[in-house]
């Protein structure tokens, strides 16, 4: 099967980039070409970001009830219900995520997100009057959209994480450009085509696909009131830099290398079973994963044992085969990437599985791979992989374990492993980072998402992610008695 797409989606209309350029979509699984999408530029970008302001400003749009528009998002919601199969295989053509994972995250996540924020908006009221403190009066705090909002979202999840901003971004009022990355175009197009079914007035979403230069021009846009961004941490860091300057409001959920503490007491067969998906999910192509795994000196080679066999055990295939755990690198960058990582850790450590390529004839494909003998000072243990690769490293005590944990430039999430839940949250609230799991690891929807240090700035999910395209304006009202 064949995915084409040739034209953007801007102001509710279907049209040709300026540039009339197309670029092929690449199959990590076979590394072959399996359709083409356009590629925008700042023509385009400027036409979409003049669309998104009309559309704030518009009838259709800005002066619609709450109720009208959560009816509108509740209508998008359903058409991305009718097509959760499809949009997860087109995922997992694209990026090689595992179908299973991709019929979950990339086609059920979307639409309970919109549905989610939908009803959080209505709950929450406009407008709020609070006494004055000097007693002279009322203030009224009301929560306004915060205008035209430049989303860039990375290849990783691209539906999820493009709703984690969309969702809530619509659910305050806002309007969207979206920038999908080149790799994960198609699914882009895709909520694009269920928008316009859905009846989504014009400009409020518009889709500008392309490359770093697309991103730079739309982030330093003078109609742009805000940036979602989730990436890597030196894109974070520009993006970060233009909006300082611009005085522009930004949310950077950015890189990890975040660390599994295995207590003394901790029951090794829960550790097997969580860590496919604390440390190991999509691939090892996620931002929050447990990739240190920090053993006590004394069961470090057991813990080394165990999550080596959790690796060598993962299935490797066609990540549209839904026994298939573990599929290929997005790219062949990206595999290279991750072969020299392993490289530097055969130099430096033990290989205790993988280590190469499985034995098939086509794809981006590496085996999950697991070093013991690694210190935290190593590179494979401070920088960010994004690919299958885990470190055990032991510690002697639990202020070292945290301390281990803590010396990171990052801090998204983390994981504890204990039989002892109250020792296991005493140690939780000990690291620095955004979220962390006891026994396990998932986000919660529900709960704001987010990292500190050098792993972003902001939060996303929860009450927290739609306060985030809000701006607040206060009203002061004198009292008649006052006057």
């Amino acid at each position: 099967m064949t995915y084409e797409r040739t034209e953007l989606f801007i102001d509710g209309r279907w049209r040709t980039p300026a540039g009339g350029v197309t670029i092929p979509v690449i199959s990590p699984s076979t590394g072959q070409p399996v359709g083409s999408i356009p590629l925008g530029g700042a023509a385009d970008v400027d036409a979409a970001v003049d669309a998104a302001g009309r559309a704030l400003r518009s009838p259709e749009w800005g002066a619609i009830t709450i109720d009208q528009r959560v009816e509108l998002l509740s209508r998008l919601a359903g058409e991305l219900e009718k097509t959760v199969a499809a949009r997860a295989e087109l995922t997992s053509v694209q990026n090689g995520m595992p179908i299973t994972l991709a019929v979950n995250a990339e086609g059920a996540g979307p639409p309970a997100l919109l549905r989610y924020y939908a009803e959080l908006a209505r709950a929450l009221p406009a407008e709020e009057r609070r006494p004055r403190l000097d007693g002279m009066g009322v203030t009224i705090v009301r929560r306004e959209p915060v205008g035209v909002v430049a989303a860039i979202v990375p290849w990783n999840y691209p539906q999820l994480l493009t709703m984690f901003k969309l969702a809530p971004a619509l659910a305050a009022g806002c309007t969207v450009v979206l920038k999908p990355a080149p790799e994960t175009t198609l699914d882009a197009l895709e909520l694009a085509a269920a928008a316009e079914r859905a009846g989504l007035p014009r400009g409020v979403l518009n889709v500008v696909s392309g490359g770093v230069d697309v991103g730079t021009h739309l982030v330093a846009h003078p109609g742009v009131h805000k940036v979602a961004f989730t990436g890597s941490t030196s894109a974070g860091r520009a993006i970060g830099e233009t909006c300082g300057r611009l005085l522009r409001p930004v949310t950077l959920e950015l890189g990890g290398k975040s660390a599994a503490i295995v207590l003394d007491d901790a029951d090794l067969s829960t550790v097997a079973q969580g860590l496919a998906s604390s440390s190991l999910l999509n691939n090892g192509q996620t931002c929050h994963l447990s990739t240190r795994i920090l053993a006590p000196r004394r069961r470090e080679h057991e813990v080394l044992d165990v999550v080596a066999g959790v690796a060598a055990g993962l299935r490797i295939g066609d990540p549209l085969d839904p026994a298939t755990e573990v599929g290929p690198m997005v790219s062949e960058r990206q595999r290279r990437r991750v072969e020299d990582y392993i490289e530097l850790g055969k130099a430096s450590g033990t290989l205790a599985a993988g280590g190469g390529r499985p034995d098939r004839e086509h794809g981006w494909f590496v085996e999950p791979t697991v070093f013991g003998g690694i210190g935290n000072e190593s590179r494979i243990a401070r920088e960010e992989i994004f690919g299958p690769v885990l470190t055990v490293i032991g510690y002697d005590d639990l202020d070292e374990a945290v301390a281990i944990a803590n010396d990171s430039e990052y801090g998204l999430g983390g994981t504890v492993w204990t039989t002892d839940i109250e020792r296991g949250l005493d140690i939780a609230r000990r690291v620095e980072t955004g979220t962390i799991g006891v026994n396990f690891y998932n986000l919660d929807l529900g709960a704001p998402f987010g990292g500190v240090k050098s792993s972003g700035l902001g939060r996303e999910l929860g009450p927290e992610g739609l306060a985030a395209y809000q701006q607040t304006k206060s009203i002061y009202l004198l009292s008649p008695q006052t006057t």
